[in-house]
Order: structure tokens, then C-alpha cells, then sequence
């Protein structure tokens, strides 16, 4: 029996063992079926992905290869419709191919005269300007447009696209729910009585400049009073080869009373959001290590490599603790305790903007769903 529910292409960078944007993926899976739920329409996802059986095994949904011309197109065509997002994915900061490939799928879908979402995307940055009317001509024929931040809104309105086209909302990963029966927080407490501090780096600098600041920060930390260091690598394995270098600067913190440990396989964005719960403190590079912890309402500091790190921080009315070429080892440890030292008062400040970004990370799968209910 042929299923009578209304197929959705979903495109993005998924299938890449990247914890962040496969919370992205599982978020909007989460948020479609809920939002779906509640008005009686059930979809059925079809994801585009750099491997789809992993991807089928990991969520359970139809993938399709996303560089199989022939797969992809077969996929538009049966669909009703394709979302583009979320993360940063028209941005040409890591490579020049990206904006043109997720363009390219959302030219697909409109020749073949589907609609067109872009999901709470991080648009930017944009430093090649011929872009832009690439961009301008493929967005202003989408059915709906949302951006994860004010500055993405911007630089589209800066395109030529029009304002009230643009949604900000937040990004999805803000409405991730813990895995079944999962119990978040460790209330201070690890193992050993210490306080857990989750740290998530990766390579950037090439000089490794922020690494090092980030040891040298750590250790004077634990220096002061025993902590449990527990590294969170989010990008499989760059992230654990990252970690393993400030691991190696760090030297030894035992004889400090501190620990450390490293949780080197999770790919399961759930269970890494249980991993970040559980930790009384977040020192972050990755942008959804720091969404991890606000969506949780750890205390979390934001190492700033990209813009999108700063904007996001921004949200819930913090800053970057540093950047990845000026960070100071002295003012890492002195913001940690702080933090450490005055948890509840952060969580106090922040709790009703984090609990409004949880809502609002909702506001697209519900329009797509009312979208496809009236055509349907």
C-alpha cells in the first residue's frame, strides 16, 4: 500500500557525524512530527545525506545520497516540498562550493514547481558579493524564509530581499528534547564530588593560540579547586584529536585533586545533549555545545571563532569569554569560577529568554505543517 502522507526533502549537512548538525536534523524530525501530531497530518521525511544508511539507522527515515544527481531529483519529484536548513549553510567561509550546492537543491525543487523553506538558517558569511544575486533569485521564490539570528536577517535584506519575508527565530536545536526516560543535571556533583565542567574545542587558529589559552585556563582552574574536566568532542574525529592537544598541554591535574575524562564516540545528538546536562558548566568553540547548555540552562563560556558564536551568545544576553586569537588564559579561569560560584544566578537571569527561545524553536515545522495541511 502506497503511503498517502506528504513526502519532505530535507537538506542540509547531515550524514557527516557532525553532533551539531545532526541535532539540527534530529530537531527538525522532532519539531515535524510534534507539530504534525497536533493537527492530524503525519510526514514523511526524506533526508539528503553524505550517507544515507547511517542516517536511515540513526533517525529511522528515508536518506537518499545527497550527491546522487539522479536520487535526489527522483526524491523532489515525489515530494511536497524541500526544506533547506537549518545550520550555516549559505556561507562561504569554509568553501565556495557550499552556497552554490544548497542553492542548487532548492533550484531543483522550484523548477519542479515544489515549495521551497528555508529553516532556521545562519546565513553568512558572504565574502564572495556575486553571490548575492544568486541567493536573492532562489530565496525570493521560496514559501518561507527563517534565519536563526537578526544578522542573517540583515544580510539577506542586504541581498534585496525583502524584510517581511524573514523570520528570525531561534535555531531548532533550542527545542531538542532529551532522550526518553533521561534524566538531566548532576546538581555540582561528578563522581568524585567535584563539579563537571563540560569543554568542547576544535581546530581553528593554526597556530593553536585559543588551545593553549584554554589549557593554560584549565589548569589554573584546577589549580585552585579540584574539577572534573570532561571533554565533549562534537565533530567526530577532528574534535577528539583537538581535545587529545589540550589534553597533552594541560599536563597533570591529579596531583591537583582534579580529573579528566573524554567521551570519544557519541554521534547520537540526544545523547550528547544528555552528556551537556549533566555538567555544571560549559566552556564551548562549537556554537551547539553553547545551545546544548542554554537549551539545559547550564552556565556555559563562548570561545568565539565565527560571528555565529557571538550572535547566538547575544540571545541570552552574554558574550564571548574570548576569541580564538585573543583569548586569555587568566580570564578563562576567573569566569569559570565565577560562574561555578554563582550557577543559580545565571540560571536566574537567563530563565525566561531561554525558556522563550525553547518555544519559538517550533515557529517553522509549525508553518510548513499549516503550509502542507491547506494544501493537502
Amino acid at each position: 500500500m502506497v503511503s498517502s502522507a506528504p513526502k519532505i526533502v530535507i537538506s542540509g549537512y547531515y550524514g557527516f557525524r557532525n553532533s551539531g548538525d545532526e541535532a539540527v536534523l534530529k530537531s527538525i524530525l522532532t519539531a515535524l512530527k510534534e507539530e504534525g501530531e497536533q493537527t492530524g497530518l503525519t510526514v514523511e521525511p526524506i533526508v539528503l545525506s553524505s550517507d544515507p544508511a547511517w542516517t536511515t539507522k540513526m533517525y529511522g527515515v528515508r536518506a537518499v545520497h545527497r550527491m546522487r544527481l539522479k536520487e535526489v531529483r527522483a526524491a523532489i519529484r515525489e515530494s511536497s516540498g524541500v526544506i533547506s536548513g537549518g545550520g550555516s549553510l549559505l556561507q562561504d567561509a569554509t568553501s565556495p562550493k557550499s552556497i552554490p550546492y544548497y542553492l542548487a537543491i532548492l533550484k531543483l525543487a522550484q523548477w519542479a514547481d515544489k515549495p521551497t523553506f528555508v529553516y532556521a538558517q545562519g546565513i553568512g558569511p558572504v565574502q564572495r558579493k556575486w553571490f548575492y544575486p544568486l541567493i536573492k533569485s532562489v530565496f525570493n521564490r521560496c514559501t518561507y524564509i527563517s534565519v536563526r539570528d537578526e544578522q542573517s536577517g540583515g544580510l539577506l535584506v542586504a541581498m534585496g530581499i525583502q524584510r517581511s519575508s524573514v523570520h528570525v527565530v531561534p535555531d531548532p536545536v533550542m527545542g531538542l528534547p532529551l532522550p526518553a526516560h533521561a534524566e538531566s543535571g548532576s546538581n555540582g556533583v561528578s563522581p568524585a564530588g567535584m563539579p563537571v565542567i563540560g569543554i568542547s574545542v576544535r581546530y581553528w587558529d593554526k597556530e593553536r593560540r585559543e588551545l593553549q589559552a584554554i589549557a593554560d585556563g584549565l589548569r589554573k582552574l584546577s589549580a585552585k579547586r579540584p574539577v572534573h574536566l570532561r571533554f565533549l568532542p562534537f565533530h567526530l574525529p577532528d574534535d577528539v584529536q583537538a581535545s587529545q592537544y589540550v589534553l597533552e598541554q594541560l599536563g597533570d591535574v591529579d596531583s591537583n585533586g582534579s580529573s579528566m575524562s573524554m567521551e570519544r564516540e557519541i554521534t547520537d545528538p540526544q545523547q550528547m545533549l544528555l552528556e551537556v546536562s549533566k555538567c555544571d558548566l560549559i566552556i564551548g568553540m562549537r556554537l551547539h555545545s553553547l545551545i546544548y547548555a542554554a537549551s539545559r540552562e547550564v552556565p556555559l563560556l563562548g570561545i568565539s571563532y565565527d560571528p555565529k558564536i557571538n550572535h547566538f551568545l547575544s540571545r541570552i544576553e552574554s558574550e564571548p569569554v574570548g576569541s580564538s586569537d585573543t583569548l586569555n588564559g587568566d580570564k578563562l579561569a576567573a569566569a569559570a569560577a565565577e560562574l561555578l560560584d554563582n550557577r543559580e544566578a545565571w540560571q536566574g537571569r537567563r530563565a525566561a529568554a531561554i525558556q522563550a527561545l525553547r518555544q519559538e524553536a517550533r515557529l517553522p515545522a509549525r508553518q510548513i505543517i499549516e503550509y502542507l495541511s491547506r494544501k493537502g
